[in-house]
């Protein structure tokens, strides 16, 4: 239809007597015109009003500690990060260059070059990855420590052992059954029988200091074991979340859920190793409680293969981004993305796709990003051609970088997270310069990217607390109100983060029960 011409010819029709007729004509056609130009509008559309079921079926482990609590030598998990100082030489061990060659112990303070990142075997026994992502090993004469290969396989098995009445003392043994000792600021080689008293002049023993704590999906059914993990993770999964929780939230004045997934759930029952099976039954559950209380579901693809940012609640197992870099991982997400669509897409509950969470700049190329998102676009639109679909933005990217690859599609919402946290120019903030930032910054930012004709925007993630000590409740309610009007004014809505927190003000559920926020 050739819309302008039609308007123009109901105008001149107008001018007959059956005015309220042609009225309804003209109404009907700015319908059809609005509907098959608009790409943000969709009949389909509500303001979304949602909690995040977080750390459910991606684990979190600052969200619930008790989890990681039976876990043997839970200090030394996968990713953990250490630092090694040599007891005589007073300075630390460093993967010179980054890795690539030899280990020497000449740094007088430790940062990236410095940190060793466990790969765990078993509660004793593990690979260590360094800056540039080689493994530790011994050269060819099986001596000296270097960093040269890049598979944890051919690489050798590394022992910590601490000192029994001082934990941040250690020996470490190496693949060849002696202790690595550092003999001078560029000799650092495994030739010591580790017998000697723990002195301060036993080149043997290292001051061991750790800088990062992974605790994550990975880390926890890793930790546990093949044995122990499975019944561990169901009676999480059967009791953190329940069908009553649902109730609540349909109750409490919000219409939807944002649930976190992981990549590994699309292989249930038998998922890759060390992940193990039961998350997809939860998630079904899911599905019919949101159908049973008349709440919509968005379904976030929160841990992709590889990291898509090294953080915990991406199931990263040391740190590392690897999403991405390879075809496979690019392939595999879409295969992931296709299965939880065609698996729910009759569902009615099922309101929108997000297709990954959170990517990290520069680690995640924005070109990788694109092509990963017109290709898992497509499968979305094959199964549930009228569902949403949700394009996160990229931690420390452009907030209008995704608008180019959104233009083409239907139904297409930018998921943005706001949090007056995580950066230094929080850490002095007063009660009402919080709140200022929220109706001041935070409002100019959501205005600038909320556009005629583009996306629709969520606010997918943002929490009712701050860096501020000693604030009152009274404080806490002004805070969160102020940011209730705020995103209510995003385009598509918002989900706070979380429902469940063992940390009272990152818990929705606990927030609105003793009168923190209301809805």
């Amino acid at each position: 239809m050739d819309n302008f011409n039609e308007l123009q010819n109901l105008e001149v029709k107008m001018k007959t007597p059956n005015v309220k007729s042609q009225l309804l004509r003209i109404i009907c056609v700015f319908a059809i015109f609005i509907f098959s130009n608009g790409r943000t509008m969709n009949s389909n559309n509500q303001m979304i009003r949602a909690v995040n079921l977080g750390g459910w079926l991606v684990t979190e482990g600052w969200m619930k500690p008790s989890l990681f609590d039976s876990i043997p030598n839970k200090d030394f998990l996968d990713g953990a990060g250490l630092q090694f100082k040599s007891a005589t030489i007073g300075k630390f061990l460093c993967a010179e260059l980054g890795g690539g060659t030899i280990i020497v112990a000449n740094r007088t303070s430790a940062s990236g070059w410095e940190t060793f990142r466990l790969w765990r075997i078993n509660e004793t026994s593990f690979h260590l990855r360094v800056f540039n992502k080689e493994f530790l090993g011994l050269d060819s004469n099986g001596i000296n420590l270097v960093a040269v290969s890049t598979n944890s396989e051919t690489s050798g098995i590394f022992e910590i052992i601490r000192k029994s009445d001082d934990s941040s003392h250690v020996r470490i043994k190496a693949p060849n059954g002696l202790f690595l000792q550092a003999k001078t600021e560029v000799l650092v080689t495994a030739d010591s029988n580790g017998e000697g008293q723990w002195r301060d002049d036993d080149p043997s023993v290292f001051e061991m200091t750790k800088v990062e704590t992974l605790r994550g999906e990975y880390q926890v059914t890793h930790g546990y074991g093949p044995t122990k993990a499975p019944k561990i993770m169901k009676d999480h999964w059967d009791t953190f979340i329940v069908e009553e929780d649902f109730n609540f939230i349909a109750t409490s004045g919000l219409n939807a859920v944002r649930i976190p997934v992981g990549w590994w759930t699309a292989s249930d029952p038998t998922p890759p190793k060390p992940y193990v099976g039961g998350s997809l039954h939860a998630l079904d559950n899911a599905f019919l409680w949101a159908k049973k209380y008349n709440l919509k579901v968005i379904l976030d693809l929160h841990a992709a293969p590889g990291s898509q940012n090294g953080y915990e609640h991406s199931s990263s197992r040391d740190g590392f981004v690897e999403w991405g870099l390879t075809e496979e991982t690019i392939q595999q997400t879409v295969d992931v993305i296709e299965f939880f669509t065609a698996r729910y897409a009759k569902n009615p509950s099922l309101y929108a796709v997000e297709l990954i969470n959170e990517p990290r700049a520069p680690g995640v190329p924005l070109s990788v990003l694109t092509k990963y998102y017109e290709a898992a676009y497509k499968v979305v639109r094959k199964h549930a051609p009228n569902a949403f679909v949700v394009l996160s933005n990229r931690l420390s990217g452009d907030p209008k970088e995704l608008f180019p690859v959104s233009s083409g599609m239907k139904a297409v919402v930018i998921d943005v997270h706001y949090y007056n946290i995580f950066s230094d120019i929080f850490n002095e903030m007063t009660v009402e310069q919080n709140i200022d930032f929220i109706q001041t910054n935070r409002s100019a930012e959501l205005q600038a990217i909320t556009i005629t004709n583009g996306p629709l925007i969520f606010v997918g993630e943002w929490v009712a607390e701050w860096q501020v000590r000693g604030a009152t409740k009274q404080d806490y309610q002004r805070f969160s109100e102020a940011q209730l009007q705020v995103w209510g004014r995003a385009s598509f809505g918002w989900a706070y983060w979380s429902l469940k927190n063992v940390n009272n003000h990152w818990s929705m559920d606990w927030m609105i029960r003793n009168g923190y926020i209301n809805l």
